[in-house]
């Protein structure tokens, strides 16, 4: 059985973006690209390129069903309209996917990009990284029952540490770098059992349905990144980009998903561009790079510099988090924010074997290539000319760098 069986084994903010997507910009030509930030596994000579053709192939062939539609459609906002409107939805009953195409490079790493309007290749992304990684493991581990095993002593230590924090509140997020597909349905469904006070939810809207838990996600770095490549190449253009794309994901879901990404462009232009107006309207923010305690106490600043009561915003740290580091940001902000943790590979992929730092990224859009300047030198994307360009047009300075683990 192929590893991907759902349209609906994605991340939930794959969906908010791509109804955005669709209401304003379905047809930008855009490139996905998979890269392999662990660049000592030269990934293309353990995953079989012939396996993964067969697995994304597969993948070609799903259309969203009729139950999981219904799912979607039962979603509503605050005031009782639909999160998904009919277009869209009817939008995606006829969905197939983008063409991709797949390759090993002479540096030992995969070749695979998705091409497409936007409006379809745009779902590529999480289920892409999904099917990666478990081929990578099903060479890398093939005794799955004892992975199971260990992973679960681990778990278990992790749940143990957690149920001492009962007003930790952490979000299953481990979508895109699971260990596997039955892994992570077993971690989401333990937490809920175990933690059911602090699982939030999960980022899979197919576990979402399926195991009864609310889904979360709101948007990626993608939009910012998009939105600036197709805007011009000028200055003015890109920084006027950022709050075109803050505005206009306003417009579509007001307060419901009003969560901001800072990083894209780094945070430090982000605080720039983020006036009290919005501040004010949005729920809170989310970090995704660079140090996280730095973060919270600039973000801490900021709204005390808007005359805002941090205590009423939320702040999401969703950055390669592990127990001990979620345990030791909710001691540092608790009662300043209303604090949460989207916690990814070190729940989903925490076996005994190193995990993989993969991304799939837009890697260009109407013919320009796209960047990500980001606070982590590490998770930065582009060109060196073009980086050099959106470096200088958002007065970005370079951050430490910090070793992508997960």
């Amino acid at each position: 059985m192929p590893i991907v069986t759902s349209l609906l084994d994605i991340d939930w903010y794959k969906l908010t973006m791509a109804q955005f997507v669709f209401h304003r910009y379905p047809d930008v030509p855009v490139i996905y690209g998979l890269t392999n930030r662990t660049v000592k596994v030269r990934l293309a000579e353990t995953v079989l390129l012939a396996d993964l053709r067969d697995e994304l192939e597969a993948v070609q062939r799903l259309t969203f069903r009729a139950d999981e539609l219904a799912f979607l459609a039962a979603f509503r906002r605050a005031d009782g309209t639909p999160l998904y409107g009919e277009d869209f939805l009817g939008h995606l009953a006829s969905l197939r996917l983008s063409q991709f195409s797949l390759s090993s490079g002479p540096d030992g790493q995969i070749d695979l990009r998705f091409v497409g309007p936007w409006a379809e290749a745009i779902f590529w992304e999480t289920i892409a990284l999904s099917i990666v990684n478990e081929l990578y493991y099903r060479q890398t581990a093939p005794d799955r029952d004892a992975a199971y095993r260990e992973g679960e002593v681990r778990l278990a230590a992790k749940i143990e540490r957690l149920q001492r924090y009962p007003e930790v509140r952490i979000t299953e997020f481990g979508t895109r770098r699971r260990f596997s597909k039955e892994w992570q349905t077993r971690v989401a469904a333990t937490l809920a059992n175990q933690l059911p006070t602090q699982l939030t939810g999960t980022s899979n809207a197919l576990l979402a349905m399926t195991l009864g838990l609310p889904p979360r996600g709101t948007m990626a770095h993608e939009l910012f990144m998009v939105l600036a490549a197709v805007s011009g190449a000028g200055p003015e253009s890109l920084r006027a980009s950022h709050g075109r794309v803050l505005t206009e994901w306003y417009q579509e879901y007001g307060d419901e998903l009003s969560v901001a990404l800072t990083d894209t462009f780094g945070s430090e232009f982000f605080f720039h561009d983020f006036t009290a107006e919005p501040a004010r309207a949005w729920r809170g923010l989310r970090h995704d790079s660079g140090d996280p305690a730095a973060f919270g106490a600039t973000a801490l600043a900021f709204y005390a510099g808007h005359g805002i009561d941090s205590r009423k915003k939320q702040l999401l740290f969703s950055d390669g988090l592990d127990v001990e580091t979620i345990v030791s940001l909710w001691e540092r902000f608790h009662g300043s924010f209303q604090l949460g943790f989207g916690w990814g590979t070190n729940l989903t992929n925490d076996l005994g074997y190193a995990p993989l730092s993969l991304v799939v990224k837009v890697v260009e859009a109407a013919g320009r290539g796209t960047v990500k300047l980001s606070d982590n030198p590490a998770k930065a994307q582009g060109s060196p000319a073009d980086i050099a360009r959106y470096a200088q047009a958002f007065g970005h300075r370079r951050g430490a760098y910090r070793e992508t683990t997960y």
